[in-house]
């Protein structure tokens, strides 16, 4: 499992592999280059040849490392093995889970957006508190199930109920990541082998109606009021909305752009390439933005701005603005993401192309738009079949049948 690093403060290369159990990283005088790259890994693969075949010498490699004395008591390559019985399988040694975990940290979190780093280090001290000090190839199928049991009794922060189903999966996802990951490396079987994900009760989204998007709008704070009428009707994701800036408005082809989003106070790219979109604006949103540009326009890159013309921050406006007024109205409590599901099941409701909302959306296939939203059109558009059936009757009907049809059903 052994890995190239670079120190940040030398910009140096470090050679990091595991020696009887123990993490060992070695630095090389070596810059971050290609060339240099290619003679550490060679190194790393004899250093990692000797360990597999019970040679290894510590000190041969690294004389003056501080690391050698730790193996200098026992012969070379005694500990790299376990030997039982002539007949049982040679069983190679693996890192403790609370090393190969931080070592699995590191080489994704360059993968990761902040928010999904700061979730996935909370998730991972958690399991570290759990497993750390057990060899990561000693975790048995056994202890993932026992762990898993252990979460479904622990009460939700903040509430009186348990984990959710789906908390618990989030909470095991990066245990399975590493258990699968270092089994590939270490060459065991994975104890994570037909381990099912929790199933999952289905939430149902809770748009508003028009009736109580027009009081919410006409009731909100004036300074809100555009905020929201955006939000309302271009069906943009929190971070997308609070991200916006001036340079992706679009007012002379009704345009917005959607490039990047706010997560956490940081600019980054939007959720998925999927998500890169041009919205068109209705006169609702042109209008809005057109006022908001007289106020903001001159002051901030973008669009929606605090006092100090940076980025709002959505739990602030949650919780000072968006819940205070639907207290206020007598309005069930919801997050403001359901703007955006308002804005879908609208659409929908006036007859606009499956393919064109899952466009305004950042859908890649309208195949979530039918799945989670056109049960809502009935209800907002009152066509629960009746259409279909005056197009019907008023079709038969207006077609006369024939004289001889008519006689043939006398006759009967």
């Amino acid at each position: 499992m052994a890995s190239i690093q670079i120190r940040k403060e030398t910009g140096c290369l470090i050679m990091d592999f595991y020696f009887q159990g123990f993490r060992c990283r070695e630095q090389t005088a070596l810059t971050d280059t290609a060339a240099n790259r290619k003679k550490v890994q060679k190194v790393l693969d004899r250093i990692e040849a000797d360990i597999a075949a019970g040679t290894f010498d510590y000190r041969r490699y690294f004389p003056a490392s501080k690391n050698a004395a730790r193996f200098d008591a026992a012969p070379a390559g005694t500990a790299t093995v376990t030997m039982a019985a002539p007949s049982a399988p040679v069983a190679s040694p693996t890192p403790l889970f609370k090393d190969f975990a931080e070592t699995w940290y590191l080489e994704k979190e360059v993968e990761w957006r902040k928010s999904h780093r700061i979730t996935i280090r909370r998730e991972l001290d958690s399991l570290i508190s759990r497993f750390g000090e057990m060899a990561v190839g000693q975790i048995t199928k056994a202890d993932v199930l026992a762990y898993r049991a252990e979460l479904g009794k622990v009460t939700a922060r903040g509430k009186e109920t348990k984990l959710s189903a789906a908390r618990i999966n989030k909470m095991l996802n990066p245990l399975r990541q590493i258990l699968n990951e270092a089994a590939d490396r270490f060459n065991f079987p994975t104890p994570y082998q037909n381990i099912k994900q929790l199933r999952i009760k289905r939430t149902d989204v809770d748009p508003f109606s028009l009736e109580e998007v027009k009081s919410i709008l006409t009731t909100v704070r004036e300074d809100f009021r555009d905020y929201f009428t955006v939000r309302f009707f271009t069906g943009m994701r929190t971070g997308e909305v609070d991200g916006l800036k001036w340079k992706y408005i679009d007012f002379e082809r009704r345009l917005i752009l959607v490039r990047e989003t706010v997560v956490l106070g940081d600019e980054e790219y939007t959720k998925t390439d999927g998500s890169q979109r041009d919205i068109q604006m209705s006169q609702l949103v042109f209008d809005a933005l057109k006022r908001q540009h007289a106020a903001t326009g001159k002051h901030s890159d973008f669009v929606f701005c605090n006092r100090l013309h940076n980025p709002l921050d959505h739990k602030n406006v949650t919780n000072r603005v968006w819940y205070p007024l639907l207290r206020h109205l007598g309005l069930k409590k919801r997050r403001p993401y359901q703007c955006r599901h308002t804005a879908a099941t609208l659409w929908l409701a006036a007859g606009e192309a499956p393919e064109w909302i899952a466009r305004q959306l950042g859908h890649t296939t309208t195949e979530m738009l039918f799945r989670v939203y056109s049960r809502y059109v009935p209800n907002l558009t009152r066509r629960d079949g009746s259409a279909f059936e005056r197009l019907i009757t008023q079709s038969i009907a207006s077609q006369a049948l024939p004289v001889e049809a008519l006689k043939e059903n006398c006759d009967v």
